[in-house]
Parts: C-alpha cells; sequence; structure tokens
C-alpha cells in the first residue's frame, strides 16, 4: 500500500497577455500578476511528498487486534522566522496543520482499490487524531527547524473486511498565524 502526503502550497500566479491589432504590428502590451507571500517557515523538499508503505497485513491480524500497522512520518519545517512575541496575536508564531482527503463514514481517510472495510488514521505523537479537513491544535514554532512528527495507521471501519491492495493521497496544508 502506498500512501502518499502531497502538501498544499501557496504560490504565486503570473498571468500574461500580448494584444496586437493589425494597425498596430510590432506593438504590444504584456500584463503581469502575482503576488509574493510571506510564511514563517518553508517545508523542507522531502517533506512536501511522501509515500508510506504499510506493508502487508492479514485481515485477521486486522480484526483480532482493531487496528492495523501504524507507521511515523514528519514534516520537518525549515528556515523558520522566529517573531518576537509569543502571545497568541497574529504574529506568525504559531501553526496550525490540517489533513485533507476522501473520508469514509468513520471521520477517517478513506482508501481506494481492491482492499475493504478500512480507513486511515492519522494521530500526532500527543495522540490527538486528525480528523480530515479540520485544523489540528495550534503548534508554536520554537525553533529555524522543526520536525512534526505524526503516526499512519490502518483502522477498521465498520464495513465488511475485504482483502485486497489499497491506496490514498492524504494532503496537508499549514497555516500561520
Amino acid at each position: 500500500m502506498k500512501l502518499f502526503l502531497r502538501a498544499l502550497l501557496p504560490i504565486a500566479t503570473l498571468t500574461a497577455g500580448f494584444t496586437v491589432s493589425a494597425a498596430q504590428q510590432g506593438h504590444g502590451s504584456v500584463r503581469m500578476q502575482g503576488s509574493i507571500i510571506n510564511t514563517p517557515c518553508a517545508i523542507e523538499a522531502g517533506s512536501r511528498d511522501q509515500s508510506i508503505d504499510l506493508s502487508v497485513i492479514p485481515v485477521s491480524q486486522i480484526a483480532h487486534d482493531g487496528q492495523g500497522p501504524s507507521k511515523p512520518f514528519t514534516i520537518r519545517l525549515i528556515n523558520c522566522t522566529l517573531a518576537p512575541s509569543r502571545t497568541y496575536k497574529s504574529d506568525g508564531s504559531h501553526f496550525r496543520v490540517t489533513f485533507d482527503g476522501s473520508v469514509t463514514d468513520k471521520d477517517l481517510f478513506s482508501v481506494t482499490g481492491d482492499a475493504s472495510g478500512v480507513g486511515l488514521q492519522i494521530t500526532d505523537l500527543s495522540g490527538n487524531v486528525a480528523i480530515p479537513g479540520q485544523a489540528m491544535g495550534a503548534g508554536l514554532i520554537e525553533s529555524e527547524n522543526m520536525s512534526l512528527d505524526y503516526i499512519l495507521r490502518l483502522m477498521p471501519d465498520h464495513h465488511a473486511l475485504r482483502p485486497g491492495t489499497y491506496r490514498s493521497v492524504i494532503r496537508f496544508k499549514m497555516d500561520y498565524y
């Protein structure tokens, strides 16, 4: 099984158009627009797109243990700018991570493929569960380079378990405030 984590990053946009009429041959105009963003941290290139293999597990083990295998993964923040104030103001010193993707009826991230009866759950190291599409608790930007550690777990979704291959794509985004 391969799970792909993909970061949603704000990007600058650029559009250009050329206008030339028959009476003005050799003349034209270029219109451009874009945006420059200022985020307190960058996401390390290796953390933006990750593939996590949960390996092979028997259906009987999921039924017996009430869950499948767990795998840790990390999102690394680099080149963070530390704000002088450490209060809950909008000073860029805090962040929130939101994981998003297709959802089962049990607030698990859904899988596609031949397997059924399972979904994926993400927790932080304190055991806080990521609810798809909802921001997790706030974190404090404490150093120039930080590791955000999570655990991905295969969980039954209370439908009939069926063996087979599965895959999923879960996106994450960072909000700073």
